[in-house]
């Protein structure tokens, strides 16, 4: 079956709710959004998500859509507005546990087709766990998805520790997804929040994976990145001699190039030579298809792209389905035990 790794869930009842409890940190929130796109890009952005909200929220219109695109299956993932890194502790558990309960009733909707990633309070370290669990042993999901930070809380910190060994026991796929780059004002033009400041976040987090020796404490940690791991893979090299020359770098056991084979990587790069570079450096067995269904930025035609770049028809077939399959069995099996 097709999947579709980065597929999206708006959940305006969420949101209603959160500005209920928080108004005045939803509009801080939404302040600094503007601050960081800019006026000229958030003019665009906002027809643009109502257009698609049917997309974004029916289940029907979903499964058309993906019909039309013969994508199979998805793995639905809450739109990043939903993770508010800025909520407070008791605001942010109950956030993360409400999200968790409507997505999986999203997905249930269609359990065939549909399996859903949940989400954690990024911000609130020692809340975690339990909002992993609730996601995956509570409501059968099939992991979580995370941002590229959340406050002071880069993926490298330590109070993280619980997180990845959980998420590790329970063969939990974590779904990395940038929401905002703090590189700020610097990209409110041209778009540049998001055709830049995605690709930096990736960059940024998964260098903090590699270069602080998580995913050598956690060999079998299933980390999933959208954006094709943004520009980390590709300028892969300049990692690998930091790691060679300098002292401060080689905290991580292996040169960072040699890690890229442990992460997988979706195919939302949008031309066929990025897609090609990123096979050569994480290897065909790490890439998997994604959309970034329903927005803008994604790839309206995934499965059409991936078969178009000039791939061997094994590594094609794989991306488009074995790959990720894998993954999830490999959860199911993990959640068994």
């Amino acid at each position: 079956m097709t999947t579709d790794v980065h597929a999206h869930l708006l959940m305006p009842g969420l949101h209603a709710e959160v500005e209920r409890r928080a108004p005045e940190a939803v509009a801080e929130a939404a302040a600094l959004e503007l601050r960081r796109n800019g006026a000229a890009s958030q003019a665009v952005s906002g027809p643009m998500v109502g257009s698609r909200i049917p997309k974004l929220t029916d289940v029907t219109v979903r499964l058309e859509e993906m019909d039309r695109q013969g994508v199979d299956r998805q793995w639905v993932s809450a739109s990043p507005n939903h993770f508010y890194p800025w909520a407070p502790e008791d605001l942010a558990a109950w956030m993360a546990a409400e999200a968790n309960r409507l997505i999986a009733a999203h997905v249930a909707q269609a359990p065939a087709r549909l399996l859903g990633l949940g989400v954690v309070p990024l911000q609130h370290p020692h809340r975690i766990v339990e909002a992993l669990e609730d996601a995956v042993l509570g409501h059968g999901l099939i992991g979580v998805e995370i941002s590229s930070f959340a406050g002071d809380v880069e993926l490298s910190d330590v109070r993280l520790e619980p997180f990845w060994s959980r998420a590790e026991e329970l063969g939990a796929i974590i779904f990395l997804h940038p929401f905002g780059c703090s590189l700020d004002e610097r990209l409110d033009r041209y778009y540049l929040a998001n055709t830049v400041g995605q690709p930096v976040e990736n960059a940024v987090a998964l260098s903090h994976l590699i270069f602080s020796g998580v995913l050598d404490r956690h060999p079998t940690l299933k980390i999933v990145a959208a954006h094709g791991g943004g520009y980390l893979p590709t300028a892969i090299g300049r990692s690998d001699h930091a790691w060679r020359v300098r002292p401060d770098a080689q905290r991580c056991a292996h040169a960072p190039s040699s890690y890229l084979r442990r992460i997988w990587f979706d195919t939302v790069v949008h031309d066929a030579t990025a897609l090609n570079h990123l096979v050569g450096a994480a290897g065909g067995s790490q890439v998997v298809l994604g959309s970034d269904y329903p927005f803008d930025m994604g790839l309206d035609d995934p499965v059409a792209f991936v078969r178009s770049a000039g791939l061997p028809s094994v590594v094609v077939e794989a991306i488009l389905a074995g790959n990720a399959d894998a993954l999830v069995q490999a959860t199911v099996e993990a959640a068994s035990l």
